[in-house]
């Protein structure tokens, strides 16, 4: 519980004065604004999405590490849990923090709230932070009734918003908290060591991909291979040049892992791309931040192309019984006889190539998914568990569960036979921020980004404590 006191500049201010009974500095109630949307304007939500966007009014630059942010909110139950977790942000989610705190006593409309920080950076004068993202989530994964919230707000583009509080080591700077809610924060400590690596089950691997371009020699020593050799899937004769893999920065000075593939309708013009894994994957978590598109970065649209992340132990005869195989896999146009948008999550025993027999399960959804996205796969007793954003998406087990070790994959290939006719080259990408896996242990989809972002904290750009087989 906070103190109902707090030293500000000055001296001891009462409670009172905390909750906006006392009038502040004009200087310090005008230095920074807070504009506020949703992406989720629902009276209810699977999850609360609160956007920000600071903009520095005052005369100097401001720290971000002084700065605390308040979305306030009623809980739906007293014993109820909440997760944070940031999508995105110009200034990285790898400085943002989240925690939840509880007002007592609490209003009609809030009785709890999610706290912003912010762990590096600055905000110079007449700067804007730019989109910060961010969602929290029932721990339990029901949806979250919302429209009683005090912050809550249906805009879904920026606006100046004071049901939003920011301070400034303590002092107010912008907005009104609901009555009866709790004295500012503390200030913010001095800057600690870094965090310690985050847990991980019997070894971990994280990667950030902050490589200079495809001939990096730190790829491979991480254990990562660029493939360059003919075969399939996809269109036959099609290449797989190593320069079609890049690392480009995408927000900030944070890297992703980027794929590309052309086409000009021939496999003679046809290039695909795929990075792989050393096999040593088998039971545990899976998890990467994963950028889909839906349309070519330029020619015409219309390709049957898939856009991958998934796990695979080679087959060495048909019908092998030790194959395995768990995808993420995106069509944007379609293809194997869905006609439009299709993501698909399968599982697999095994499969002969002629004549084809399958011996999967899958799961599907017919939306959108152009755009950044969270997956995580679990395996583990017996179940494999696939989440896209926090929610679960299909749940397989019986005889699609892995037997035997496997790599770790993102590929990004055309299928045989659904190329368009069209001669003009069109170009596909598809962007990978970062990949996780944690050995025989199971981690939440929040839990999995807490632990990304620690390592970001840290400046820890690549781990692996997976034993090789």
């Amino acid at each position: 519980m906070l103190s109902r006191k707090k030293w500000l500049a000055g001296g001891l201010v009462s409670a009172l004065a905390l909750i906006g009974l006392v009038a502040l500095p004009a200087d310090a109630a005008t230095s920074v604004r807070l504009q506020y949307k949703t992406s989720a304007s629902g009276a209810t939500a699977d999850q609360v999405e609160p956007w920000f966007n600071l903009i520095n009014n005052g005369t100097t630059a401001i720290p971000l590490s002084g700065l605390k942010i308040r979305y306030y909110f009623k809980a739906d139950s007293a014993s109820q849990q909440y997760r944070f977790a940031c999508s995105w942000a110009v200034v990285s989610c790898s400085t943002v923090t989240g925690t939840f705190g509880t007002i007592s006593p609490g209003t009609a409309t809030a009785d709890r709230y999610l706290e912003v920080g912010f762990t590096a950076g600055n905000l110079a004068t007449g700067a804007q932070s730019g989109d910060m993202q961010l969602r929290f989530y029932r721990a339990d994964w029901q949806r979250i009734t919302q429209s009683d919230d005090y912050s809550f707000g249906t805009n879904t583009s920026y606006i100046d918003w004071t049901k939003v509080t920011v301070y400034q080591n303590g002092t107010l700077l912008w907005g009104t908290a609901p009555t009866g809610g709790n004295p500012s924060p503390s200030p913010s400590p001095s800057p600690s060591p870094s965090p310690s690596p985050p847990p991980g089950g019997s070894g971990v691997v994280f990667d950030d991909f902050n490589y200079t371009d495809a001939n990096d020699t730190t790829i491979s020593a991480h254990n990562w291979t660029i493939r360059t050799n003919q075969g399939g899937p996809g269109i036959p004769g099609a290449t797989w040049p190593k320069e079609n893999i890049s690392f480009p920065v995408v927000s900030g000075t944070n890297k992703a892992l980027q794929l590309k593939s052309v086409t000009d309708g021939t496999s003679a013009g046809t290039q695909q791309s795929e990075v792989l894994h050393q096999r040593k994957f088998l039971e545990g978590t899976y998890a990467a931040r994963v950028k889909f598109s839906d349309a070519p970065i330029n020619g015409p649209d219309g390709d049957h192309i898939v856009q991958t992340f998934f796990t695979i132990t080679p087959l060495n005869q048909d019908l092998d019984p030790n194959y395995s195989e768990q995808d993420f896999e995106y069509l944007p146009n379609g293809g194997w006889g869905e006609p439009a948008n299709i993501m698909y999550a399968t599982s697999w025993e095994t499969y002969r190539n002629e004549p084809w027999l399958a011996v999967n399960v899958h799961t599907e959804n017919r939306i959108s998914y152009d755009g950044w996205h969270d997956l995580v796969l679990q395996v583990s007793g017996g179940q494999i568990k696939y989440y896209i954003d926090g929610a679960l998406f299909a749940t397989h087990g019986d005889i699609y569960y892995p037997e035997t070790v496997q790599s770790v994959n993102f590929n990004l290939w055309f299928i045989s036979g659904g190329l368009l006719g069209s001669s003009t080259p069109r170009t596909y990408v598809q962007q990978v921020d970062w990949f996780y896996h944690s050995k025989n242990e199971v981690v939440a989809p929040t839990e999995v980004l807490n632990r990304v972002n620690s390592y970001r904290s840290a400046s820890t750009r690549w781990v692996d404590t997976v034993p090789s087989v």
